[in-house]
């Protein structure tokens, strides 16, 4: 993670991932909240709890994933890396349902 303005870059590992999928009212965007766990220690002072929210098109295609702290937003973004974890675990887990929901 790294804190918007500052140079330090604390890199997570996400394990034990779930996601809550909830179409928005206007059938445009998909909202998918993701929790997970982080080894003890990891989470960067200043957030309470950490989970990530993956906005997608109503197709499943995702715009962006950001984090967010007791499900607001908060004055940290992901690293690459951290998007790219994210964005497997939505692949392989998540958009297989949402396809199959389209279909």
């Amino acid at each position: 993670m790294i804190p918007y303005g500052s140079p330090e870059v604390n890199e997570l590992t996400f394990e034990r991932l779930r996601a809550r999928v909830e179409r928005r009212e206007d059938g445009q965007w998909i909202d998918i909240e993701v929790r997970f766990d982080l080894a003890e220690g990891t989470l960067p002072d200043g957030i309470g709890e950490l989970t990530a929210l993956i906005i997608c098109t109503a197709r499943g295609d995702i715009v962006q994933i950001v984090p967010q702290d007791e499900g607001r937003d908060c004055e940290f973004q992901f690293t690459d890396n951290e998007k790219a974890q994210l964005a497997a675990y939505y692949e392989a887990e998540v958009k297989p349902r949402l396809d199959a929901q389209l279909a």
